[in-house]
């Protein structure tokens, strides 16, 4: 039975009535009083994640010189960008790397500096080196161009990324007799250690695991500023193994999302080096959930004993698509610094920062508490277990 209408927390917040804690403090609440009680007393929950999110980039308008210029190739201080757009509109993604990058032609490769790396420097203020070049047209007629720019100078600037919050991830380790560099850091042979990378009960889509209050038009903390949910993101899967309150075991649902980059700080936009793997994007998110009913009340009561995931190996099973799971352990585990997998007991580590995820909670918990941040109502919601959405693998068919 609805309790409350986002209208209605929004009238609560411009008033400065608004009842509003983070998701960790709402577990508590719940385990003392109960979900009835809780969604009584409780408004707004906030959740956050700070991680590498690979698939980031950043749209920009770069406005035309004089004489104009279609842009067919560009570069950001040597960072390649693409420019099959409009004529001065360019994406740099957080995982291009500079021609002259030996990637991993000396193994383990370094990646010290990439897409990510570049939109950091810009969201810092710094000044970046452009280089285009275009194939000159009857109305764009220049060829190239070299230049210094700045965030400031650019028409606009925005964070769009395809795939972020991703609903749970797998717990990476490694069985094969070598040290293995991948996405999930480093592993060590004969399951040396074990990585993961979730807030857990912090995280957004955990905190509403059947997306009932999010979708397109859904307003979030995003770098520091304010952004929006723009579509389900890319590998969306909400048709995967739930535990009895509803909550993936596996990767599950994910958010595209975009924000103004003049608003963001780099605090919470960082570029990554991933040693042997590549360049990505440390991106902050918080998102508000509205205590609408019991239900939700319940579901943003989530606790890291409630959610577990799946242990997956590294060295052979994973890139070779193997669908074997090791075991299964919750994240209470994970953040006790050791699991126990195949009769072994392996340290555990974190790709994502917990005390960042706590921290950007609590800013979006103080900026709906001060007046400053209303929520927003999606045009439309993600879709769920409920949607038939089939998420397929690519099948190889040879081309004759």
């Amino acid at each position: 039975m609805a309790i409350r209408t986002l209208e209605e927390i929004n009238d609560k917040i411009s008033k400065g009535r608004v009842v509003v804690v983070t998701a960790e403090e709402m577990a508590s609440i719940v385990e003392k009083k109960g979900a009835e009680k809780a969604a009584r007393e409780v408004d707004v929950v906030t959740t956050g994640t700070f991680a590498p999110m690979c698939s980031s980039g950043a749209l920009l308008n770069l406005g035309h010189p004089k004489p104009r210029i279609k842009i067919e190739k560009a570069w950001l201080n040597g960072v390649p960008a693409y420019g099959g757009l409009a004529a001065v509109d360019i994406y740099i993604g957080a995982a291009a790397l500079p021609d002259e990058d030996p990637r991993n032609k000396v193994y383990p490769g370094e990646f010290r500096y990439g897409g990510g790396h570049v939109i950091e420097d810009l969201i810092r203020g710094k000044d970046v080196v452009l280089k285009a070049q275009g194939y000159g047209t009857d109305c764009y007629p220049r060829r190239d161009v070299e230049t210094w720019i700045n965030l400031w100078d650019l028409n606009q600037a925005s964070l769009l990324n395809p795939r972020n919050c991703y609903q749970n991830y797998a717990c990476a380790v490694n069985l094969s007799d070598k040290v293995i560099y991948t996405y999930m850091g480093v592993l060590k042979p004969h399951l040396g250690n074990a990585n993961y990378c979730s807030a857990g009960q912090l995280s957004p889509l955990l905190n509403d695991p059947l997306y009932r209050t999010l979708g397109v038009g859904t307003r979030i903390f995003l770098g520091g500023g304010v952004g929006y949910v723009i579509s389900p993101g890319t590998q969306h899967n909400p048709n995967v193994d739930r535990n009895e309150k509803g909550i993936v075991r596996v990767p599950g649902g994910t958010l595209a999302v975009t924000g103004d980059m003049k608003q963001m700080d780099p605090l919470w936009v960082r570029g990554v080096s991933v040693l042997g793997y590549g360049a990505s994007l440390a991106v902050g998110v918080g998102i508000p959930i509205p205590i609408l009913d019991e239900e939700m009340a319940a579901y943003t009561g989530v606790r890291d004993e409630d959610i577990s995931t799946v242990v997956i190996d590294y060295g052979r099973d994973y890139p070779y698509g193997e669908e074997r799971v090791l075991g299964e352990v919750t994240y209470r585990e994970l953040k006790s610094g050791a699991i126990r997998i195949m009769g072994k007991e392996v340290p555990t580590a974190p790709l994502s920062s917990y005390p960042m995820a706590r921290r950007i909670a609590g800013i979006l918990k103080d900026w709906i508490g001060g007046g400053r941040f209303n929520l927003s109502k999606p045009a439309d919601t993600l879709p769920g277990p409920e949607s038939g959405l089939v998420f397929r693998g690519l099948t190889i068919r040879p081309i004759k």
